[in-house]
């Protein structure tokens, strides 16, 4: 004998069946519909839950702004302004999709140099597959990459700097659960999508030429200058910049021996 749960089951998706190939034969799919309706609600809860499509917000959300999980993904971080931009690829360049406070970073405008120095990154990083960690104990997270080449290239040291859930920080950019949710999703679907990784490029500030003359006394100015030229690109080509190691400084332009920034 068939236990009861499964024998409901059972009967539910024969009824199921019958109605659906009854009606469709006499083209009455409200019939149809209404059929459908009652026999999910025999069914139990783990199957009902399974065949009943639960909203997503995010996808809502991303529709209603001409996007969809899937687009290649750009990421900006704002330090002084505590903002991290989300830009998708859509009709031959990138849009602005999206911006999310910082909960909280630690440190200073300036780049990270060694381990514990508690300071969270600048630069070009990359997000490959490799550096997405969704079961984070800050809920979920992913890897910036640092140190990248150019780090390595000048003696910096650190290891798991990320984006993450929650609101603490010991170097790393804290967004919330529910912000990192979102910036976890949109780039986990680019990379799924085929997008090798997903450039992540952090700065100290808006990079216009106001602010940084404002900076001009600053330690970190010349590697500032470096950085507000691959922020130019982006504003004027609408394509994030692919950036390199040249010696020790940063460009946007490959050849003479210059290596690529990209995810591990």
């Amino acid at each position: 004998m068939i236990p009861r749960p499964r024998r409901r089951t059972f009967v539910a998706l024969v009824s199921l069946f019958l109605l659906a190939a009854g009606l469709i034969s006499y083209n009455r799919p409200d019939l149809l519909r209404e059929g459908v309706q009652r026999t999910v609600r025999m069914l139990p809860d783990p199957l009902r839950n399974a065949l009943v499509p639960k909203p997503d917000p995010l996808a809502d959300r991303l529709a209603a702004r001409g996007f969809s999980l899937g687009q290649p993904a750009y990421i900006r971080i704002f330090k002084q302004q505590a903002k991290l931009e989300v830009w998708l690829q859509s009709e031959g360049r990138y849009r602005l999709y999206d911006k999310y406070p910082i909960c909280r970073f630690s440190g200073r405008l300036g780049p990270k140099l060694r381990e514990g120095d508690r300071q969270a990154p600048e630069g070009f990083y990359a997000v490959s597959h490799k550096q997405l960690h969704p079961d984070s104990r800050h809920h979920r997270a992913f890897n910036l990459g640092f140190p990248n080449a150019y780090d390595q290239a000048l003696g910096r040291t650190g290891s798991y700097l990320m984006v993450h859930g929650g609101c603490s920080s010991v170097g790393c950019y804290a967004m919330t659960d529910n912000g990192v949710d979102d910036i976890y999703r949109i780039v986990e679907a680019a990379l799924d999508a085929g997008q090798p990784d997903v450039p992540v490029h952090v700065f100290p500030f808006q990079m216009t030429g106001k602010c940084l003359a404002a900076m001009a006394g600053e330690r970190w100015i010349d590697f500032w200058r470096d950085l507000k030229t691959g922020y130019d690109l982006f504003e004027q080509t609408g394509e994030p910049p692919s950036a390199y190691l040249c010696g020790a400084r940063y460009r946007f332009q490959s050849g003479g021996g210059c290596q690529p920034i990209t995810g591990w």
